[in-house]
């Protein structure tokens, strides 16, 4: 039986990443084993040449080491890449592999990824609710530009205080809502059930929006808790009430944060910056991460402590009462 050589078996591991995977993911997969061909021929093993026998965790070490030349993010697409490589080599017994001591290695020679704490513009989106808050004492010429602006505004409200996800709030079925508690129980992400909390503000805001769109509700001859809480108001709809759809509310975020803002503005928001703000709210208003968590609906609390950290114009302002407070 003629003895495969390295290069062959990574040939033979990328054809099955093409039966699999994407052609973009096919290329990156390619671009890595090429590095890590490159890496062995430093370490005179010329897989051109070299049986697969003789492949061992060691060369995933050096190649880690070999990466530092490339951006963390390049890292570890190759890394993830390379060990598939090993994982194919072992599953097809083509050589001696111990994958714990491989993934040690890569835990101990690859960078730790950066946390990116999350950026959103907080100002910016308080003007933005600002900004929505006149559209009661706005006339329009038409009756669907009033609902839509009511709409609109007790869309941006909701996001900004209940940390609801955009697709969540789109869902939301007017008889979700308990109207004397102020609470909402959904179904949200990973199929877990949980309990939404309204602020007076958020309640005000989706009575105004009803009570305009109470003809329309009543003229569907369909029960009023079926209805959709967020409805379409435009030519496609009609006189029907369809729901919004996350497109839907993708859209009203744009064109009102453009309004409020300019142009210049697009795409500075995003719905869901309204759940940033919503984290950062409770933790600056209670300093309590875990109660921060619990409203959040997040699973692990490390996702939570992303946002317990000062933001720059607080760090400015505590920097300057230390320094310049008896100038």
């Amino acid at each position: 039986m003629e003895t495969l050589t390295i290069a062959a078996a990574i040939v033979n591991y990328l054809d099955s990443v093409g039966l699999s995977r994407s052609k973009n993911t096919a290329r990156t997969y390619s671009n890595a084993l090429s590095v890590f061909k490159e890496v062995l021929r430093e370490f005179w093993l010329d897989p051109d040449e070299t049986s697969m026998e003789k492949i061992t965790e060691d060369a995933i070490g050096w190649t880690a080491d070999y990466l530092k030349n490339f951006s963390p993010a390049t890292e570890r697409l190759y890394l993830t890449a390379i060990i598939g490589f090993y994982e194919y080599t072992a599953a097809e017994r083509l050589a001696d592999i111990n994958l714990p001591r491989l993934r040690l290695l890569v835990r101990q020679r690859a960078r730790r990824p950066g946390q990116r704490l999350p950026q959103f513009p907080r100002d910016s989106i308080e003007e933005v609710l600002s900004f929505v808050n006149n559209f009661t004492v706005l006339n329009y010429a038409k009756n669907e530009e009033h609902l839509r602006a009511l709409r609109d505004r007790a869309f941006l409200i909701t996001l900004a205080d209940t940390g609801l996800r955009v697709h969540e709030a789109c869902e939301l079925r007017r008889g979700d809502i308990d109207w004397n508690e102020g609470r909402a129980v959904i179904i949200g992400k990973g199929d877990k059930q949980a309990v939404i909390r309204f602020s007076t503000r958020a309640l005000k805001a989706l009575r105004d929006y009803l009570s305009a769109r109470s003809e329309l509700d009543g003229a569907s001859g369909k029960p009023l808790t079926s209805l959709p809480l967020f409805a379409r108001h435009d030519r496609g709809a009609g006189n029907k009430i369809k729901p919004v759809t996350t497109t839907t509310g993708r859209n009203i975020v744009s064109e009102r944060v453009v309004q409020a803002l300019g142009e210049e503005a697009r795409g500075s928001i995003t719905p869901h910056s309204f759940r940033h703000y919503f984290v950062t709210t409770v933790l600056r208003a209670s300093g309590n991460l875990k109660l921060a968590q619990k409203l959040a609906r997040h699973s692990n609390i490390q996702v939570t402590q992303r946002y317990a950290h000062l933001s720059d114009d607080e760090l400015d302002r505590g920097y300057h009462d230390i320094f310049e407070g008896e100038a």
